[in-house]
């Protein structure tokens, strides 16, 4: 990698002292490589039977997985299917902290590109309510593409700022995580482009812009509720000092312990006003585990009233709500599930139940996006596809990884099938990749034409 900033380097050693040599010596180690398998699909037992990589548990998270640099689990069909997320192993720390349950309201503030948020969504088994929000249009977009493909059937999509969140969403949410924009210390390693972008200044520009961040989303969190606040920097003034100014100004709020603290060293309550409960938090140090750089403190709000928000109405029109049924009736064994639909323009969407007005807010995904309307028929979605099971479908065809026609699908190629006619979920292993519509042994491909490898 390229040499690092000179007032880092100075910086590093006076905080690390005697350790820093160690430290230092991390950069010349190969950055770390981590999966994480995505158990709304498939569980953690069945992916290792069948997985083409040599992998090695994460200590801090069940679903995680080190892979060797010659594995490329990106190309892989299983990856196309969702089955995993390419997740570096330090950030796998941060979901299994907040934990949260099936039915909750849950909050990623600063989502993209949607590791955490598909992590949080595993805990959550497809029950309650995940939104995820990114301030980036374009990041945003990226945040979208990875909810689809890992299935996420109950989260919601946003492009907003956390002023005008926190203005919609007052002492809401069950669990919320501020993985905020930092000035990625932590990351040089595995980003020699952090590296480049680094200046003390944008650390101090990053260390405010933080404070802001955390200070929206306790507006958003209910009394009793838990929110976690993350980095992948070293700098004290992003970590630590950020903690302790937050808890000045917000009494209601508390330190927890963080949970698998004991693979994780303790944040220094000398780089944060001496707050003695700083030692609650956690620093992921890269000379002392297999990971790179990371800040994590867990947060309980003590204090405070409850919000009910009115629900989402939305006018449907009934002849949309009809054709989507003749679509279930015909090709799926049932209903995806129970939810609120919303139409915009010829896009049908499912949205959770109780889920607060969103006409105010700027949406990328609004719910789970069902489908179409064409011409007086309802034509199927790639997202409602990669929520479904293969039994969930009347029509499905399967292939083993290595069949050629999985390529030629991906590419966007028809199919010649000895299969019934009519809309067909065409998967690998039983797990879905996409649409395909038989019409006399032929599969017309549905597969997105931007997902369309070349």
């Amino acid at each position: 990698m390229k040499a690092l900033p000179q007032s880092y380097v100075a910086r590093m050693t006076d905080l690390l002292g005697e350790d820093s040599h160690l430290f230092f010596k991390s950069y010349e180690q190969p950055k770390t490589l981590g999966i994480r398998i995505n158990t709304l699909k498939i569980s953690i037992e069945e992916f290792l039977a069948l997985s083409p990589f040599k992998l090695e548990p994460v200590p801090w998270a069940p679903q995680g997985f080190y892979y060797e640099e010659d594995a490329s689990p990106g190309k892989h069909v299983f990856h196309t299917a969702g089955l995993y997320y390419i997740q570096e192993p330090s950030a796998m720390s941060i979901a299994p902290a907040l934990a949260p349950e099936p039915g909750e309201k849950v909050l990623d503030l600063c989502a993209a590109p949607g590791g955490k948020t598909t992590h949080l969504a595993a805990y959550m088994k497809g029950q309650g309510i995940l939104v995820a929000n990114e301030f980036t249009a374009s990041r945003a977009k990226i945040l979208a593409e990875n909810v689809e493909r890992l299935g996420l059937p109950n989260a919601i999509v946003l492009n907003e700022t956390p002023a005008r969140l926190a203005s919609a969403f007052p002492n809401w949410f069950d669990r919320i995580l501020v993985d905020a924009p930092c000035s990625g210390e932590g990351m040089f390693r595995k980003d020699p482009a952090a590296c480049e972008e680094w200046s003390p200044e944008n650390v101090s520009h990053c260390a405010i812009r933080q404070l802001d961040i955390l200070e929206e989303a306790a507006k958003m969190l209910r009394p009793g509720g838990k929110l976690v606040y993350s980095t992948c920097t070293f700098s004290p003034d992003e970590n630590e000092s950020v903690v302790d100014k937050f808890l000045e100004r917000n009494p209601k709020f508390k330190l927890l312990p963080f949970p698998n603290a004991e693979f994780f060293s303790p944040a220094n309550p000398k780089w944060g006003n001496n707050r003695n409960d700083l030692q609650y938090a956690v620093r992921l140090w890269p000379h002392r585990l297999r990971g790179e750089g990371h800040f994590a403190a867990l947060f309980e709000k003590t204090d405070g009233n409850d919000t009910r928000l009115a629900p989402f109405q939305t006018k449907v029109s009934a002849e949309s709500v009809s054709l989507f049924h003749s679509f279930v009736r015909d090709n799926l064994v049932c209903a995806p599930r129970e939810g609120q639909y919303l139409l915009q323009g010829d896009h049908l969407y499912l949205l959770p139940h109780n889920l607060p007005d969103l006409k105010s807010l700027k949406w990328v995904r609004p719910g789970l996006h069902l489908g179409e309307l064409k011409k007086k028929r309802f034509e199927p979605s790639h997202t409602l596809a990669m929520t479904l099971k293969n039994s969930d479908a009347v029509h499905y065809i399967s292939f083993e990884p290595d069949h050629p026609d999985i390529e030629r699908y991906l590419r966007g190629e028809t199919l010649p099938v000895e299969q019934e006619e009519g809309w067909t979920l065409v998967c690998v292993l039983n797990f879905p990749l996409g649409w395909g519509k038989v019409v006399q042994h032929t599969l017309k491909n549905h597969y997105p034409k931007g997902l369309r490898i070349p």
